[in-house]
């Protein structure tokens, strides 16, 4: 089944979708044009999706040009019950809270208090992106 819910993500199968360990694709435009994907841990709070990088890598560059995203997100238990996502990123939140969001992200994927990668020159930042157009598939 095949549904569109107008960019909310108030659908309990959908929500389960990002508040499981499941990894999303996040697909951003380059200065040329072309798209590029990166799969990412993800979180969700308050009808937003929020993805966890650091200032100056290739999304976070792009998405400061141009702030349209493509996401896709499946179960990694059942890859036929996914979602596609269009949206646009609305903020970009640096400081504590990009850290404590990256250290929440740590626990939920890999059971670390603490997030362990990273160099300690890099600054996180949280991507908050506003859905636009959801299909949901299951």
């Amino acid at each position: 089944m095949r549904q569109e819910t107008n960019g909310k993500l108030n659908d309990p199968s959908i929500r389960k979708l990002f508040e499981n360990k499941n990894f999303v694709f996040v697909a951003s435009l380059m200065k040329d044009g072309s798209p590029q994907v990166t799969p990412t841990w993800v979180d969700i709070e308050n009808g937003y999706i929020l993805v966890n990088t650091a200032i100056g890598r290739i999304k976070q560059k792009n998405i400061s040009r141009d702030p349209r995203v493509a996401l896709a997100i499946a179960d990694q238990n059942d890859p036929y019950d996914m979602v596609t996502i269009r949206g646009k990123v609305t903020e970009q939140i640096t400081g504590d809270l990009a850290e404590q969001h990256i250290d929440k992200l740590a626990k939920k994927y890999i059971d670390k208090d603490k997030f362990p990668g990273g160099s300690p020159r890099e600054e996180r930042i949280i991507l908050k992106i506003k859905p636009e157009r959801i299909f949901h598939m299951k």
